[in-house]
């Protein structure tokens, strides 16, 4: 795939205070990629920047190879979903869609033939006349991609988009609009908090903390083989061990737990806690030789453990990850 946006040590300040450092980053036509991390890391700061909200302090930002650092939003190829979906409550669903349409001057006939696309796309076909109040977040939160797809943008910015919904309807639109996506071709740029939808959605991941780029990957590669001991602690769960002075992460999933020490190398352990949650059982172990608690996972059905018993812990070497 090629490069549609190169960010070049891009920086922000905001009133001396340095919100972003010098960072770069290639993003490719077409993909799907997520900007994770905690509040206040800069990640909304630079989906602004790359929408033209913010300028850079320093840097360049290119789209198909032009600078855009002095575009204005509405010259660029680009449009944003918001968390609160901003649509307008005197308006039916078609009119929000149409709004943008009208402002660029498309034709009546090829703005029906739009509007239809984004309504069937959006799964909103049957609420076109209704008003926002008479929606649900989530089909209003639809009716805003589908005002911001109609107009076929190269770019679709995402700024926690799901962040107000419920549980179930969030995991519900995390799949639709990954579908959506796939089916549109368009690059999406997705901003949120939330490890699990980002490691879901995205084809690959930038994890940001405090306004730097600690590592970017494919979901896969940030879980399995996180570069930095932020990245360790913030995607998912680790447990972290100073082994012949080595500090290495390993994943609770991967340690395997055992009441004798079958090959010798286990490390003695007594349960502290067992704790259920649903399909597995979160097993507290305080180990004997080092001042360290680790979280072990197993099948709920396949532990009987309780405080105080003695076990030994071990993993496979190709499952821990060498912490610098």
């Amino acid at each position: 795939m090629d490069n549609l946006i190169s960010i070049f040590q891009v920086e922000k300040h905001f009133d001396h205070h340095v919100v972003i450092e010098p960072l770069s980053l290639d993003i490719q036509s077409g993909e799907f990629l997520t900007i994770l991390g905690p509040s206040g890391c800069g990640k909304t700061t630079l989906l602004r920047m790359i929408a033209g909200f913010e300028e850079p302090s320093s840097g360049t930002i290119k789209l198909d190879g032009l600078v855009i650092n002095h575009l204005p939003p509405y010259k660029r190829d680009m449009n944003l979903v918001f968390q609160h979906y901003a649509l307008f409550p005197h308006m039916n669903v078609e009119k929000n869609i149409q709004f943008g349409l009208k402002m660029k001057g498309v034709n009546s006939k090829d703005q029906k033939a739009r509007i239809d696309e984004a309504l069937r796309l959006t799964h909103l076909t049957d609420f076109r006349n209704r008003k926002p109040k008479q929606l649900s977040g989530g089909q209003q939160q639809r009716v805003a991609i589908a005002r911001a797809i109609v107009n076929n943008p190269k770019v679709l910015l995402l700024d926690e988009p799901l962040g107000a919904l419920d549980f179930n309807l969030r995991k519900e639109l995390q799949r639709e609009l990954k579908n959506l996506q796939k089916k549109l071709g368009i690059t999406f740029i997705y901003v949120t908090h939330d490890q699990e939808e980002a490691l879901t959605m995205s084809d690959r991941i930038v994890v940001m903390n405090e306004g730097k780029i600690e590592q970017i990957g494919t979901p896969k590669e940030i879980y399995q083989r996180p570069a930095t001991q932020f990245v360790a602690k913030f995607i998912g769960e680790n447990n972290f061990l100073k082994i012949s002075g080595q500090l290495v992460a390993v994943r609770p999933e991967n340690i395997n737990l055992s009441l004798v020490n079958e090959n010798g190398k286990g490390l003695k352990g007594i349960v502290k806690e067992v704790e259920f949650v649903g399909n597995l059982n979160k097993i507290y172990v305080n180990l004997v030789d080092y001042d360290y608690t680790v979280t072990v996972c197993n099948l709920a059905d396949q532990t009987n453990l309780q405080p105080m018993d003695q076990v030994y812990i071990s993993w496979n070497v190709e499952d821990e990850v060498m912490m610098d």
